[in-house]
Parts: C-alpha cells; sequence; structure tokens
C-alpha cells in the first residue's frame, strides 16, 4: 500500500511514518519546511519527501492519505484530497487500526515531561529485554529511531491531548485504548483548540474510561486537576506518587541526580544517573511504576535509568567550548521553563545561567501565560526573550516584571551578540523553544567557536 502523509516532519507524524514503513508500506510525505531532525531520520529510512503542499503530490493517487493535525481546510493539497475524494485518515486513528490492536499500551500523557517519561519507560522495557514497540514524540537518544513495532504486545506511546485532525477534534490519546497510563501533570495549555481547563480536564476523561478494569492509572496525589477528572469516575485500579502518595522519591542528591525509590517508607532501589531536576525524578518514578505493571521490578528499572541518556531537545548539551555549556531545550510552558532551569540550578551551583527563550507555542504566541514567564526564570541570572513576528502580544510586560536581568529582542544577530558578550567561564546558556529559532543554535554555537579560537 502506497502512504502519503501529510505534515510528515512533526516529531508524531515522523514517528507514525517509521511504524508505517516499518509494516511494509510504502511511504511518501510533505511538509511546509522539512527539517531536522525528523526530516534526517526519514531520508536515513529511504521515505521519500516534499517540500510544501502543492496538489501535484498527489498524482498518481496514493492508497491513503493520513492528514496531520497541524493541516486545516484550505490547505491545497487537504483540498485536493477532498475534491478528488481520496481515502484519509488521521495520525492517532491510524495507529488504532493498524498498530495497536493486540498491544499491552503504555501511554504517557500530561501537560509536560510525556516525551522524556515515554523515552525512559521504553528504555527500561528495552533494558528488561522485553522488546517493547514504541512511539515518542521526539529522538531518544538510547535508541535509533523515534518509533518501532517491537518484538511483543507491550508497545509505549506518547499520549498528546492535541486534537487529532480537522475532522476529528477529539484528543489523540482517545484512540489508544491504554492498559496502562501515566496522567503525569495536568495544567491549562493548548489554548487555540481548548478555552479553560475543564475541557482538557474532559478530555483526559474520556481517556480514563477507555483503560480497562484490570488496567492501572499512575498519577501524583494532590494535585487537583488530576484528582477532580479521577473523581468523575475511574473503573482502573489506581497507583499514586508525590509526598502525599502511595510511592515517593527520597533525594539523595540534591540536584536530583540520585535518589530512591520508596513505598511506605521502604526503599526498593536507588536511581543513579546523568539527568538533574526534581520533574525528571518525578518522570521517572511514573516510568518505573508502569514498567512495575507489566513485570519489571525498581531495581531492574533503576539500573536501566543508570544508562538512560536523555531525549534530544530536552535539556541536550549541544555544546562545550572552554567551559561555555550550550542547551538545546523544548520548553513551552512557563512550567517547564521554571522546573528546567531550577534543575539546572540546583546541578551548577553559583554558575552562571543565561536563558535565550522564544515563546513560540500557539498557547504562548496567544498570550495566555504572559502573566506567569517572568517569574519562571528567576533561577537565570539572564534572560533575553525573542520576540517572534507573529506573537499576539508586546513580551514588553515580562521584561518589565523580570526579578532578573532581562531584555527583549526581535534580532537574531543582536541575542547572539549580547549572548556571546554575557558569557564567561563555568556558563551555561539554555535555549528555550519548541521550534528551530531561526537557526540561533547553531549560529551561537558557531560564534562560540570562533571567539574560542
Amino acid at each position: 500500500m502506497h502512504i502519503h502523509i501529510l505534515g510528515i516532519c512533526g516529531t508524531f507524524m515522523g514517528s507514525l511514518a517509521c511504524l508505517a514503513k516499518e509494516l511494509g508500506h510504502r511511504v511518501t510525505g510533505s511538509d511546509q519546511n522539512v527539517y531536522p531532525p525528523m526530516s534526517t531520520q526519514l531520508e536515513q529510512l529511504g521515505i521519500e519527501l516534499i517540500s510544501g503542499y502543492d496538489p501535484s503530490q498527489l498524482d498518481p493517487a496514493p492508497d491513503l492519505v493520513v492528514i496531520g493535525n497541524a493541516l486545516s481546510r484550505g490547505n491545497p493539497a487537504v483540498e485536493a484530497v477532498l475534491e478528488r475524494g481520496l481515502p484519509y485518515t488521521s495520525g492517532p486513528e491510524w495507529l488504532r487500526q493498524h498498530v495497536l490492536p493486540g498491544k499491552w499500551v503504555l501511554a504517557v500523557s500530561g501537560t509536560h515531561g510525556k516525551t522524556t517519561t515515554a523515552s525512559m519507560l521504553a528504555w527500561i522495557l528495552e533494558y528488561a529485554q522485553m522488546s517493547p514497540g514504541f512511539l515518542i514524540g521526539g529522538v531518544t537518544q538510547n535508541f535509533p529511531v523515534s518509533a518501532r513495532l517491537g518484538d511483543t504486545p507491550f508497545f509505549v506511546i506518547e499520549a498528546d491531548e492535541y486534537d487529532s485532525a480537522f475532522f476529528d477534534k477529539r484528543s489523540k490519546f482517545v484512540h489508544y485504548q491504554p492498559r496502562t497510563l501515566i496522567i503525569n501533570n495536568m495544567e491549562f495549555d493548548h489554548a487555540d483548540i481548548f478555552d479553560a481547563l475543564a475541557d482538557i480536564q474532559r478530555q483526559f476523561h474520556h481517556l480514563v474510561r477507555t483503560v480497562p478494569a484490570s488496567g492501572r492509572i499512575i498519577y501524583p496525589a494532590n494535585v487537583a486537576a488530576i484528582e477532580d477528572t479521577i473523581a468523575k469516575g475511574c473503573w482502573s485500579e489506581t497507583v499514586t506518587t508525590g509526598e502525599q502518595g502511595e510511592w515517593q522519591c527520597t533525594n539523595l542528591q540534591a540536584d536530583g541526580s540520585q535518589f530512591a525509590v520508596c513505598q511506605g517508607g521502604q526503599q526498593h532501589a536507588v536511581v543513579d544517573w546523568g539527568l538533574s531536576g526534581q520533574h525528571n525524578v518525578d518522570n521517572a518514578l511514573a516510568a518505573i511504576l508502569a514498567a512495575r505493571h507489566v513485570g519489571v521490578t525498581p531495581e531492574i528499572a533503576a539500573a536501566a535509568l543508570s544508562e538512560f541518556k536523555g531525549v534530544k531537545r530536552r535539556m541536550e548539551c549541544i555544546a562545550d567550548t572552554h567551559s561555555i555549556k550550550v542547551y538545546d531545550d523544548f520548553a513551552h510552558h512557563p512550567t517547564a521553563i521554571q522546573t528546567t532551569l531550577a534543575g539546572l540550578r540546583a546541578k551548577v551551583g553559583d554558575g552562571k545561567i543565561i536563558a535565550v527563550i522564544e515563546p513560540r507555542s500557539n498557547t504562548m504566541r496567544m498570550g495566555v501565560h504572559k502573566d506567569n514567564l517572568a517569574a519562571a526564570c528567576v533561577d537565570a541570572d539572564d534572560v533575553l526573550w525573542y520576540q517572534p513576528p507573529d506573537t499576539d502580544w508586546d513580551l514588553a510586560d515580562v521584561i518589565k516584571h523580570s526579578p532578573v536581568p532581562a531584555k527583549l529582542y526581535r534580532d537574531l544577530n543582536a541575542i547572539i551578540h549580547d549572548a556571546l558578550a554575557l558569557a564567561e567561564a563555568n556558563c551555561h546558556i539554555v535555549i528555550m523553544s519548541n521550534g528551530g529559532f531561526g537557526g540561533l543554535h547553531g549560529r551561537l554555537v558557531e560564534q562560540l567557536n570562533k571567539h574560542a579560537l
């Protein structure tokens, strides 16, 4: 079968393309901009990529078109699919029909940490020789690909609450029918499709409804939004985490680089690993407990995590030049920014932290989180904010209320110039964006290397 994917370079759709290719289909795809890291992975798999959405890409007609949720009516390729009556579906629905039947699905949901937690869980199962399938919305460093079918019934999936397609406004995750479900956290996000937190809770409860009675739902205790959602009706076993939960982590190192996994005061395992930050400790505990549901002991899970290498674009150190480290991070929400910077501060102590931030997500561009952005950066020494040209609001108020020195930019060259001026030995530059940031990452590293010569 020839499957053509519209919006193929997104992390979800690109991973789906890997699975379709592994199933033996001929896979092609297009995107507005064909860009790495996903384009690199797809090209290595021999998947033909087309830049743009000219309807000619549908000649001759594919057997099926899978339409990504970033595309809407008015897109030339979408209009051609509808006009010609070509068979089409959404990515989540294609997975439900062709990949997930008969699988023990372990789904990782929540506002933050889905990619990292799903990567941890897949690696724990791999380490335990359970050869899981997985689909992860990012490029994990423990596997050569972001998705595979696997050799056993176990399948780990990053379960996103974003909508499925322009013709299916349900959250992606309602298609997955998990037996093991992690809900990491729950906050208001995706303001382009949700009007309030209650709308998000409704979608999460649809997900809870699909977990069988023999299934298990893992979530942090004393998070009101989650507990209210569970209270609407839950038919599955639940396991809670956190200080008031059934399972806890006791930090043996302040930065989270070593911690103990405990149940009711009894220590089950110690994790000693390369990650840091309380958010990653929380992610790890959820992954350990999800793996426990399919028979992996906390001791084996802890040993696996000691070899966990992280995920690209999640505090990925992309350069270390003369004691100046540059990190690429995907942070797209004030909470993600705050926890990431807090984790780095705990790790580096008094070392200088420069945060370079592009508020690029749809919700950020709408200004929904603007009142919380300044305080989110309290652990940085300097913050360089970029004003994307198509944002609906002015970031000047964020600068005005910043608890640390901050400056607003509309020019990337000026950001690079000032970042270089602020940098010093034992300094950490964290670039935060859920997009390409105009190539700023590579340009900054190039200039750092030149200055170091």
